[in-house]
């Protein structure tokens, strides 16, 4: 049975380049009609060009990607994905960028397994610093709150004549839009704070 190599790209954006991507797996020898280009987001895998590639692998085929995170980026679908692929479309994934990631080496237990303690510890590592940077982050903003530093948007000072325009503007005596030209702020600003100002009466 005639097996047939494939080439994933991906870039998050359209303005971003893939060549490099294009040049590894043309080095690799994946031939152009066997490369997929996708232009989304590695946040899930949600992609219709990536699901349809892997729907479409048969057993013996091979999936090549540039690194790790052009696959994904959440490390947990990685895990669910690369034992889609490697166990039940039983097709084989090559990481170009890590060797060990080469679940072709024969198709033995030991490199399957290698692949397999490779790539969990890759998502400890992963799951490791995201707690890390989430504890870093809180840990910043509470020395900054103890520091007296003020989080969210500073509200703006209101001119002393304010209220009333405010009133005058709840009575119907003036537009909104005028009101906000008269103060010097923004219509959506003088909306939002007339708003909080009890009525008259």
């Amino acid at each position: 049975m005639e097996r047939n190599t494939y080439g994933y790209v991906r870039v998050s954006t359209q303005v971003q380049n893939e060549a490099r991507q294009l040049a590894a797996m043309r080095e690799f020898g994946v031939e152009d009609e066997n490369i997929i280009i996708e232009k989304q987001s590695g946040r899930d895998f949600k992609r219709p060009l990536y699901q349809q590639l892997v729907d479409g692998l048969r057993a013996g085929d091979v999936l090549v990607v540039k690194s790790i995170d052009r696959l994904g980026r959440n490390y947990t679908e990685i895990l669910e994905q690369w034992a889609f692929i490697t166990k039940k479309q039983d097709a084989a994934i090559v990481v170009l960028d890590m060797p060990l990631l080469d679940t072709r080496q024969g198709r033995d237990l030991t490199g399957t397994l290698i692949s397999d303690i490779v790539l969990q510890l890759l998502s400890y590592v992963a799951q490791t610093e995201r707690e890390s940077i989430r504890q870093r982050q809180a840990e910043g903003i509470a020395a900054a709150k103890e520091r007296g530093v003020r989080f969210g948007r500073e509200r703006l000072e209101l001119p002393e004549n304010f209220l009333l325009f405010a009133q005058l503007w709840q009575e119907g005596g003036i537009s909104s839009r005028d009101a906000a030209r008269e103060l010097g702020v923004s219509y959506q600003t003088f909306l939002r704070r007339a708003k909080e100002v009890p009525p008259i009466g």
